[in-house]
């Protein structure tokens, strides 16, 4: 259990009033999903692309920020909000619609898929954090979240700046400015928190500040099946702890800034792994180890620079790395990235890390570049709603020249993304091609999986009639996010190179109304 310590805060964080806001109307950037484009472990799991493509809308008060999303045809309708002003509770409502789930004291992304929040000017949520629940595909950037509490006046959403949990997969989450005032005895609780089955995440070019903790991965020593998150060219700066607490999974964590952690920093814990790599530690205490826990976790250190940091000694519930930092395990990252020196890390965070800093990056030599050009287009004033599809004609319930062997999908388990009412993932391994998975719109993704690695080469779709054409899919391997295969119009018997994986997902990243897929049918040749 964590023993609770005074707090020593740099400075306090000033809050707006909770009254209306004015409308600023900016050049707006031109349509696309954010600025740049995903890093680290958000790129696998076939990749984090928000809502490129779809329909630009531009939001100044909480309440626009849902309807937009209620006024989508579909849950996973494409769209990208640009917020301008203060998002406050004071401009803050529930929105009702069959695409959304929203709030009254939140910002809520639940049960949704491809949406990008980004921020033009000033964009702040004050004292109201965003959420993210049972969704997929999200991108938040160049926005600042300040001074959400769990606890006291008001009262918002667990107290999580920016928080995620109930099977979400792929969010980015760049150039923001999260922040505090205080610890959980002033009603705080973290900035940036993962739980109950979260994974495929990148926080990049951000700014953690004056806060009781920094964030975790997993609520409990049991809640371990969260991971493959990336924390790159961030700061960290005033915070007691959990820079992140990491538990079960696992963590490449490289590039970032940290300055004054109080109590302890990167916590690795129930069994997790983490890569720690050419990051820079100032005036901070216990900087890497399993701390308030016998659970241990491991890690791989690399490049790391130490400028006066100082370690307490090993005990029954405390485990530092120092001083040595020596490595513990191995970790393999399966996504390319060009490591900055540990020494010029501190500055290149300084000039690229946080919102409204330009969405700045580094080229790999420790300097800063510019993001892309963007071309002003005029703004829209109002939500709209993208014009709906329906089903066209339905496609044949298989492939004419099916795989020959075991299907090894009917000893498997499935899981996938939102699914469409009254449909079910095992139905695409229960060897009935008259029931079927369906996504909640007319994207989404369902695997097969398996306790241990089976060896796959091959995969049949058997669609069932009545549903979308599938225009365009891939099929992943769901242990890493690498493509194995993809391709446009309708699938059916798909071969690629022999792959050893837990699990194989085949996602539908286009299609005409919502598909139905009666059978995910996997071969070993």
């Amino acid at each position: 259990m964590r023993r609770p310590v005074a707090l020593r805060l740099l400075a306090a964080v000033a809050t707006a009033a909770a009254g209306g806001t004015i409308a600023v109307v900016l050049p707006m950037l031109e349509a696309s999903a954010a600025v740049g484009s995903a890093t680290g472990y958000a790129t696998q799991n076939g990749g984090t692309r928000g809502g490129a493509g779809g329909t630009t809308v531009r939001a100044s008060t909480g309440t626009a920020i849902h309807t937009a999303l209620c006024n989508r045809a579909s849950s996973s309708t494409p769209i990208i909000i640009e917020v301008t002003g203060t998002i406050n509770h004071g401009n803050t409502t529930k929105v009702s619609g069959d695409s959304c789930n929203t709030a009254a004291d939140k910002i809520e992304l639940k049960e949704i898929s491809n949406v990008t929040i980004l921020g033009v000017g000033n964009a702040v949520f004050d004292q109201l954090g965003i959420h993210i629940r049972d969704s997929s595909n999200i991108i938040i950037q160049n926005v600042t979240v300040r001074n959400v509490k769990k606890s006291g006046s008001p009262t918002s959403n667990g107290g999580d700046a920016i928080g995620m949990e109930s099977t979400v997969r792929n969010v980015w989450v760049d150039h923001v400015t999260l922040e505090a005032s205080g610890g959980e005895s002033e009603g705080f609780d973290g900035l940036f928190d993962m739980k109950d089955n979260t994974q495929y995440v990148t926080l990049s070019y951000s700014i953690l500040r004056n806060s009781g903790r920094g964030g975790l991965i997993g609520s409990s020593e049991s809640d371990t099946a969260n991971g493959f998150v990336t924390f790159h060219h961030n700061l960290y700066s005033n915070i007691d702890s959990r820079t992140p607490l990491l538990r079960g999974g696992i963590a490449h964590i490289y590039n970032n800034s940290y300055v004054q952690l109080i109590e302890s920093g990167i916590n690795s814990r129930a069994g997790a792994r983490a890569k720690v790599e050419n990051n820079y530690f100032k005036n901070s205490k216990d900087v890497l180890g399993t701390f308030y826990t016998d659970q241990r976790g491991t890690w791989q250190t690399a490049g790391n620079i130490l400028d006066n940091v100082t370690w307490s000694a090993a005990g029954s519930d405390s485990f530092p790395a120092g001083p040595a930092m020596a490595s513990t395990t191995t970790v393999s990252i399966p996504y390319s990235y060009s490591l900055d020196g540990a020494s010029c890390t501190p500055s290149i965070v300084s000039s690229t890390a946080g919102a409204n800093t330009g969405i700045k990056t580094s080229n790999g030599n420790c300097s800063a570049t510019q993001p892309p050009t963007q071309n002003p287009t005029t703004p829209p004033t109002n939500p709209t709603t993208p014009p709906t599809t329906g089903p066209t004609t339905p496609p044949t319930t298989g492939p004419t020249n099916p795989p020959t062997g075991t299907n090894l999908s009917l000893s498997a388990g499935a899981d996938g993304s939102s699914k469409a009412s009254g449909t079910s993932y095992g139905n695409v391994r229960d060897g009935n091609t008259s029931t079927y998975w369906g996504p909640n719109g007319s994207t989404g993704y369902v695997s097969v999986k398996w306790s241990a690695a089976t060896s796959v080469s091959r995969v049949n779709i058997v669609q069932a009639s009545g549903g979308g054409s599938i225009t365009a899919w891939r099929v992943l391997n769901g242990d890493t996010g690498a493509v194995l295969a993809s391709g446009s119009g309708s699938p059916s018997a798909i071969s690629f190179a022999s792959t050893s994986a837990k699990k194989i997902t085949f996602d539908i990243t286009g299609a005409s109304g919502t598909p139905r897929i009666a059978e995910l049918q996997t071969y070993a040749s």
